[in-house]
């Protein structure tokens, strides 16, 4: 029988999801999809000091922005603790953990006296064989690691990698106040939510084998693992808020498309031949480990803002004015409330899109289509409107009232005829009609701008820049 794939994400709610995080939610919401298995969502909230409900909020918010939909879950640590109190109790009884009575004063002295002889850190073991409660202490739960031999964790991504147990610390699964730690609380998790492939970044790889003797200390199978490569900065450093922004809905609200961030982040250390643009659909096709790269991934801004342009290019104008929409508020481009036809909207944007990077660039270009009155670059009002102007414009004004047809083609044979009548090149009117349609130098084809506007629009804006040369 094949076996049914289970993976899981387990953020902790200490922060927004960075990406990072995105990316191995990413990557284990990819491998269930390809093999038709189960995405579970674990928010490992056990450190309560910094554990906000605020930050899981905002987890479960990145999440849906990405459209990494989980299949069970959100299960929340700090709703099971009674689950590992019991799992730590049975280690107890079996002889495989132990009560440690040893004070954080004690361990303290310890650990200053290992690192001024350049010593790793590990417990010495002097209440492994403690039988009878020490009166007046707390204890902590200590696992018993084994002494001799390896611990071998055969990594999907990284291959064998070996382990001396000697060097492994009995680790803490309960602390003082009963509350469990990490190795144990995900290991029992893992367990208890039959976790196929345990798919996260390569910081945890020291974890590993501390878990793999847990696993073996229960007595249940040991999933698969995938450690992924770290993502650096530009400067090869671990990658952090100096390189840019690091929280997933900090995209959101720079404008870029989920689709894009996706496919950049599944190509921050995995490959499908040469090619750098995907559909979510090929992701999920193609996905496998054998393509994820040891190496540690760069992250590079530009590369993303460039496959950004790229979704934004070949997105639909239809999508694109829904997804725009609370970038025009947030702009002041639009009032909340207001209401625009959807498919003007759409054939504005068919003009624009290809010259826009972001969604806040597109919401900026649309200002001029969609503004009662547009501000103007002031070296282009005084480079071209002016006397110079004056005539060719009052003759297009005119012209544009008399079409019928409004539309490119009946726009463009004015504009021939008055660039012929005063023998001068179309430029030397289209820039000046474009200053006054859009306040500045930079727009699509003047047709183009001025089908899109309507007639009404062009034809006041028009009037002003007249106003304006002859004031």
């Amino acid at each position: 029988m094949t076996e049914k794939i289970r993976v899981r994400f387990a953020p902790s709610p200490t922060g927004f999801l960075h990406i990072g995080g995105a990316r191995t939610a990413l990557f284990n919401w990819l491998y269930a999809r390809h093999n038709n298995g189960t995405f579970v969502l674990r928010i490992e909230d056990t450190d309560r000091t910094r554990s906000t409900d605020e930050y899981i909020d905002a987890i479960l918010e990145g999440m849906k922005w990405l459209g990494l939909d989980w299949d069970e879950g959100p299960f929340r640590q700090t709703d099971r603790f009674d689950i590992y109190r019991s799992y730590a109790d049975k280690l107890v009884k079996e002889g495989k953990a132990y009560y440690c009575y040893c004070s954080p004063e004690e361990l303290e002295s310890r650990r200053k006296e290992a690192m001024s002889k350049g010593r790793a850190l590990k417990y010495n073991g002097k209440c492994r064989d403690i039988k009878e409660p020490v009166p007046g202490i707390a204890p902590v739960v200590r696992f018993r690691m084994p002494q001799e031999g390896q611990t071998i964790v055969d990594d999907l991504i990284k291959g064998s990698v070996s382990f001396e147990n000697k060097q492994l610390d009995d680790l803490i699964i309960l602390r003082s106040d009963s509350t469990p730690t990490y190795n144990l609380t995900v290991v029992v998790d893992d367990v208890d939510m039959e976790i196929t492939h345990v798919i996260r970044g390569d910081d945890h790889l020291n974890n590993t084998p501390k878990q793999i003797q847990l696993y073996k200390s229960f007595g249940y199978p040991i999933p698969k693992f995938a450690h992924l490569p770290m993502i650096l900065g530009s400067d090869k450093a671990r990658l952090s808020k100096r390189h840019g922004a690091t929280s997933v809905m900090a995209y959101y609200e720079m404008g870029y498309l989920p689709d894009a961030l996706v496919n950049y982040l599944v190509r921050l250390g995995w490959s499908y031949g040469d090619r750098e643009v995907f559909t979510r659909e090929e992701l999920i096709k193609y996905f496998s480990f054998e393509n994820v790269g040891k190496a540690a991934a760069v992250f590079n801004p530009e590369k993303l803002l460039w496959l950004n342009s790229q979704y934004i290019m070949n997105s639909s104008s239809e999508k694109l004015a829904e997804l725009v929409m609370p970038f025009l508020m947030k702009k002041n481009v639009i009032t909340e409330g207001q209401d625009l036809d959807k498919a003007w909207l759409s054939k504005a944007i068919d003009t624009l899109k290809e010259r826009s990077k972001t969604l806040i660039e597109l919401a900026k270009s649309l200002r001029y289509y969609i503004a009662e009155e547009v501000e103007y670059d002031e070296k282009a009002r005084a480079k071209f409107l002016n006397e110079k102007s004056r005539d060719m414009l009052v003759e297009l004004k005119d012209g544009l009232n008399s079409i019928g047809d409004f539309s490119e083609t009946e726009i463009e044979k004015l504009f021939k005829a008055i660039v012929e009548k005063h023998e001068v090149k179309l430029g030397k009117l289209a820039q000046p009609v474009r200053v006054a349609l859009t306040g500045g130098t930079q727009s699509p084809g003047i047709f183009e701008v001025l089908d899109v506007m309507g007639k009404e629009k062009a034809i006041r804006r028009l009037e002003r820049a007249i106003e304006i040369i002859e004031a």
